[in-house]
């Protein structure tokens, strides 16, 4: 296939790319962007020297290709999507402009008037441990939240059983600086960033939509900076409506991931790494979930880690590329992770 990346110059676009040079069955015919257009791809991707010639061109000299990526920043595809799905078969947009279901909540959560509510039924949710046969099928995917793939693959097991209250969990995410993007302001100054654990949304983080959709929660989010570069852990609180046992717990999450390629219920009795860690997630699209039953107060904590950029992210487009175009739903996917780091 010939896929092409629009708005390439960011973190985002930039694992796209490492991750598609190296796909067996893609070419990158272009990757644009308007403040670097002219300029080598490895001027913003210095991890990519010796492996590609290509240079940025500008968002106005898109051409057809297969399938194409959109990796802007929030609201910038909104207005432009016809013309995206008209130069591409496929289109799996990153940013958050089709995660929603509902227009209005584009007024709540992003403070803008959706101009192409009609697509927002057409498209689909891209998360493949929920949505995996609507994704081969689609023509527009649009990519998950990072923390709100956590939190739903944390979730979703859980809450298909009827066994915990629906309007009381509590989700508290914490998130590396990269999340934030290239352009990320003064907070991700080194100088403000360094030794934080900074509550930056106590309440109404925009995933709050995205949790609540996939999982038929009523959903809390708290969000804390850390100083990470890479990764998300969701802790998810959830409570009881009946007494359960943790072989019950094994069972619905085995249930659930099993057979999933890139989620790994991590729960050991022992050791530094006993539940998930997003450390040793760095550069892998897998999600590792774990969880833990607390009987003295009636609930069970779930857990989640992954890289943001990867599972959160640029991995998580793959996977779903993957499916769209009929490969192995790993392809290009394999690298494992590195300990220490």
């Amino acid at each position: 296939m010939n896929v092409s990346i629009v708005g390439g110059s960011g973190y985002t676009g930039g694992e796209l790319l490492r991750l598609l040079l190296r796909h067996p069955k893609v070419d990158v015919a272009q990757v644009t962007s308007d403040s670097m257009a002219g300029k080598p791809v490895v001027r913003a991707h210095p991890n990519l020297r010796r492996l590609t010639d290509l240079r940025f061109t500008p968002h106005s000299d898109l051409d057809p290709c297969d399938l194409l990526f959109l990796a802007m920043p929030h609201g910038r595809g909104m207005d432009r999507i016809p013309e995206f799905l008209a130069r591409a078969g496929k289109v799996i947009d990153l940013s958050a402009d089709f995660r929603l279901k509902d227009p209005g909540l584009y007024r709540t959560y992003y403070e803008v008037d959706h101009p192409h509510p009609e697509l927002l039924a057409k498209s689909v949710y891209g998360l493949p441990e929920v949505h995996r046969e609507q994704i081969r099928d689609a023509t527009l995917v649009s990519g998950p939240g990072c923390i709100a793939t956590a939190a739903i693959l944390a979730l979703h097991p859980l809450a298909a059983t009827g066994l915990i209250h629906r309007d009381r969990v509590v989700v508290d995410a914490k998130t590396g600086s990269s999340a934030g993007g290239s352009d990320g302001g003064l907070a991700a100054a080194h100088a403000e960033r360094s030794g934080v654990m900074r509550a930056y949304a106590p309440a109404n983080h925009r995933h709050t939509a995205e949790i609540e959709q996939e999982t038929g929660l009523r959903v809390a989010l708290s969000c804390h900076a850390i100083e990470a570069v890479r990764g998300i852990l969701a802790t998810c609180h959830t409570f009881l409506e009946e007494t359960i046992t943790e072989k019950d717990l094994w069972r619905i999450y085995r249930e659930a991931y099993g057979k999933e390629p890139f989620v790994r219920i991590v729960k050991e009795a022992s050791g530094l790494y006993r539940l998930p860690e997003p450390k040793i997630l760095a550069g892998t699209n897998f999600c590792d979930v774990g969880f833990v039953l607390d009987e003295h107060a009636g609930r069970v904590v779930t857990i989640a880690a992954l890289d943001n950029l990867m599972k959160g992210a640029a991995g998580n487009a793959v996977q779903s590329m993957n499916l769209m175009a009929g490969y192995p739903e790993t392809m290009g996917l394999e690298f494992v992770g590195l300990h220490p780091v």
